[in-house]
Formats: C-alpha cells, sequence, structure tokens
C-alpha cells in the first residue's frame, strides 16, 4: 500500500498561497490598466478642450473667458500630473505582486516536484513487491513441480 506524501498539507498550502498570490496579482493589473485608461481619458478631454478653445479664439474671446480657461486648463494640467503619479505607483505595486506571485510558483514547484519524486517512488516500491511476489509464486511453482 502506497504511503501518504508526508508534505500533503503544505503542498496544500502552497497550492492555496500560489492561487492568493495569482488573484491578487489579477487585481493590480486590473487597478494599474483602470489608473491607465483614466489618464489617458483625461489627456483626451484635456485635447478636446484645446480644440475647442483654439476655435472659440478664432472666433473671438474676451479676457474673462481667456481667464477661464487658463485656470481650467491648469486644473486639467494638474489632474493629468497627479493621474500620471497614480499610474506610476500602481505599475510598482504591480510590479511587486508579480514578483510575490513568481516567488510563490517557485515555493509551489519545489512542493510538486517532491510530491512528483513521491509518488514516482512509491511506484516503484509498488512495482518491486509485485516483481517479488511473481518471482515467489514462480519459484514456489518450480519447487512443487521438481517435487512431484
Amino acid at each position: 500500500m502506497a504511503r501518504p506524501f508526508s508534505l500533503q498539507t503544505v503542498l496544500e498550502l502552497m497550492q492555496s498561497r500560489s492561487d492568493e498570490a495569482t488573484q491578487r496579482l489579477a487585481r493590480l493589473i486590473a487597478a494599474e490598466r483602470d489608473a491607465q485608461n483614466k489618464l489617458l481619458m483625461l489627456q483626451q478631454y484635456r485635447d478636446e478642450y484645446s480644440i475647442r478653445f483654439r476655435q472659440a479664439a478664432q472666433d473671438g474671446l474676451g479676457q474673462p473667458e481667456w481667464r477661464n480657461y487658463q485656470e481650467f486648463m491648469n486644473r486639467l494640467d494638474q489632474a493629468i500630473d497627479q493621474q500620471r503619479q497614480s499610474v506610476l505607483v500602481q505599475q510598482g505595486c504591480t510590479a511587486a505582486g508579480q514578483t510575490a506571485w513568481q516567488q510563490q510558483r517557485t515555493r509551489l514547484k519545489a512542493f510538486d516536484a517532491l510530491a512528483d519524486r513521491h509518488r514516482a517512488s512509491e511506484v516503484r516500491s509498488e512495482l518491486r513487491q509485485e516483481q517479488k511476489a511473481q518471482d515467489e509464486f514462480a519459484t514456489r511453482g518450480k519447487d512443487h513441480e521438481q517435487g512431484l
């Protein structure tokens, strides 16, 4: 009868931790993608607003409208800069999450390799036992034939 893998509980724990690391990484990637999408949206809005302003400026703008435009563009630029920083922070978090995920997978692979070796050892042991039983049966059969 095959012996159970003595580190099965640890292997299951490593599998669970690997699954958790995978889920964390997926959340980090999604958050980074969201931050990049928000940055893109802000940049597109700034571009569109700039085009509208140029068209309005060609039609003639007064001093208050010009000042309002400049203030709004400054706020948009600040928002874009803040979002760029947010993207950079999120990229750092994602990179750290990828490293943690890779480390967890490496640990899991090590325990998987141990489990594979254990199974292979058990199979070899069972095959030797079967071979021994067959040899004994064959020897008994020869002894029985010679005794008759």
